[in-house]
């Protein structure tokens, strides 16, 4: 004779107490346990996936706390530049060629460089079509139409971000008007008489 298992004799035994009425239930609510662990599998996935976001975004914003961390510094040094470029501007010839006048150039030279080395760009804008998102026209005046024909005060870009627009004069296109006509005139005085 063969010998069962006694777990076998057990779950044979348990298999003939069981109706099929519990067999129905069982089946029913393992259905459900399985649509929870599906549930709970899918909301685990979402939150890793937030989570991985959530660490990307705060890894951005380091990375940009930290490139824009002198931003302030860069800001208060503007002015700085501004006036030593202005002293510069209006030494008298006679003075220029001083040692001392040679050794502030420099020492201004040393800080562009090291500004610019941060991350600070100065705006060209002198016969640059106008731009608003870089300059900020304070008239207008004859030449151009369009083209910044004077820089009041430079702008300048910290990493590619604009931190203070270039303050400029844009022509508004009446010398172009006025050498039409001239022109025009030119050309009726050149031709012949009939």
């Amino acid at each position: 004779m063969i010998q069962q298992d006694p777990e076998e004799e057990q779950t044979t035994r348990v298999e003939a107490e069981v109706g099929e009425e519990e067999v129905g239930e069982l089946r029913q609510v393992l259905t459900e346990e399985k649509q929870k662990a599906e549930s709970y599998l899918a909301n685990w996935q979402r939150a890793q996936a937030d989570f991985v976001n959530y660490k990307r975004r705060s890894e951005q914003e380091k990375e940009e706390i930290s490139k824009f961390a002198n931003l302030a510094l860069m800001l208060n040094l503007l002015p700085v530049l501004d006036d030593l470029e202005r002293a510069f501007a209006s030494i008298p010839p006679n003075l220029a060629k001083l040692s001392w006048v040679d050794g502030i150039r420099l020492i201004e030279r040393k800080l562009q460089a090291s500004l610019e080395t941060q991350g600070l760009s100065p705006i060209e804008a002198l016969g640059e079509p106008f731009d608003p998102h870089l300059h900020e026209a304070i008239r207008q005046d004859k030449g151009k139409e369009g083209i910044v024909i004077e820089e009041g005060q430079k702008g300048y870009k910290f990493h590619d971000r604009v931190i203070r627009p270039s303050s400029v004069v844009v022509g508004n296109g009446e010398a172009e008007e006025k050498k039409e006509v001239e022109q025009e005139n030119s050309q009726e005085d050149s031709a012949p008489a009939r």
